[in-house]
């Protein structure tokens, strides 16, 4: 096409334009340009959802109200508006979450701070990330009719248990603080049928049984029971739930549980401040949760929750560890360090 100095400058701009339109409309034909679809491409992943951390969390039991800060985090979508898919799994067996963690095939684990400093004595590579229930759960039950208003007069008696080890380590530091001895005492072993035997008088006492289970358990049945606060009898505070990881693992897992744990923290200032919206909220993740039993524990558990989970009393893990190792449970005084750390401290 000729053009000549007489056109306008504004027919000959327009006829150029149209040309290079119609190059790029040939070079598009025969594949020659990657303009468009590179921008198709462009768009299709700015509209694609963000990239989900999965995150594995085994509990200690079956689900019950202590795990309302876990469950009420996943029926709010705490964790997925931290960008985590969040699997909850229950064990067959309450000893295996933390042994799986160290294998590497859970990232965290719902377990106990007296069970934490005997495994890693043992040399498992586990460590509390955060705190699920701030105090001790566990306590020494008799009946309210049985007259003993004194651990002292249990001289003699028959003191039930389930689990050896760490709570015949418990029961005998609140009989030495009342004068007695494990020797003083007829231990008889009931499996897991704790309140039954107390109830049926088949032992005097029962030891290792949760403050806020049992005795609502007792009420239930239509006797009333006592407790004991084990912390009020010569053994030292600790946590009764807490998270655990892998030690090994930590630093390339931290961010991923630290959120895990800001998703904690905020579900349990929500039980706190709604705990009647907080119940309904629970039961509707499993209808079968939704018992008398259960309705009674939660509000029996509400105060001890941890309302900063990722918070770290060190004080707390020193003074238990040197606890275990004056009573013989384990070799040698591991540093807090190795027991527990503040994911939200410096690395």
């Amino acid at each position: 096409m000729m053009t000549s100095r007489s056109t306008p400058w504004y027919r000959r701009l327009a006829m150029n334009l149209g040309l290079f339109g119609l190059t790029l409309v040939g070079l598009a034909l025969f594949g020659l340009t990657s303009a468009s679809p590179a921008l198709a491409q462009d768009n299709d992943d700015d509209l694609a959802p963000p990239q989900m951390i999965p995150l594995s969390v085994m509990l200690d039991w079956y689900v019950n109200p202590v795990h309302a800060p876990i469950i009420i985090a996943k029926q709010r979508g705490l964790f997925e508006k931290r960008g985590l898919d969040v699997d909850i799994q229950s064990p067959a067996d309450p000893s295996v979450p933390p042994k799986l963690v160290a294998a590497g095939r859970i990232d965290l684990a719902v377990s106990y701070q007296p069970q934490l400093h005997l495994q890693v004595d043992q040399g498992l590579p586990v460590v509390r990330v955060g705190t699920l229930i701030a105090t001790p759960l566990n306590a020494l039950l008799v009946r309210a009719d049985s007259g003993i208003d004194d651990i002292s007069q249990l001289a003699g008696k028959k003191i039930g248990y389930s689990v050896g080890g760490v709570e015949e380590v418990l029961l005998a530091a609140m009989l030495e603080h009342n004068g007695l001895s494990l020797k003083d005492v007829e231990m008889v072993n009931v499996n897991f049928s704790l309140t039954p035997a107390l109830i049926s008088e088949k032992v005097d006492a029962v030891t290792g049984a949760f403050r806020n289970f049992e005795l609502a358990q007792m009420k239930q049945e239509g006797v009333e029971g006592k407790a004991f606060y084990i912390e009020e009898q010569g053994v030292p505070d600790y946590d009764e739930l807490i998270f655990v990881a892998n030690r090994d693992t930590l630093d390339q897992h931290r961010d991923a549980d630290r959120r895990f744990m800001d998703a904690i923290g905020e579900a349990t200032s929500w039980i706190i401040n709604h705990p009647d919206d907080a119940w309904q909220s629970f039961i509707g993740y499993d209808p079968s949760l939704d018992t008398p039993l259960n309705a009674a524990a939660w509000k029996a558990t509400l105060p001890r929750f941890a309302l900063r989970p990722s918070a770290l009393d060190t004080k707390r893990y020193r003074d238990f560890e040197a606890f275990l190792l004056e009573r013989g449970q384990i070799k040698a005084q591991s540093p807090v360090s190795r027991l527990a750390v503040d994911l939200n401290a410096s690395p």
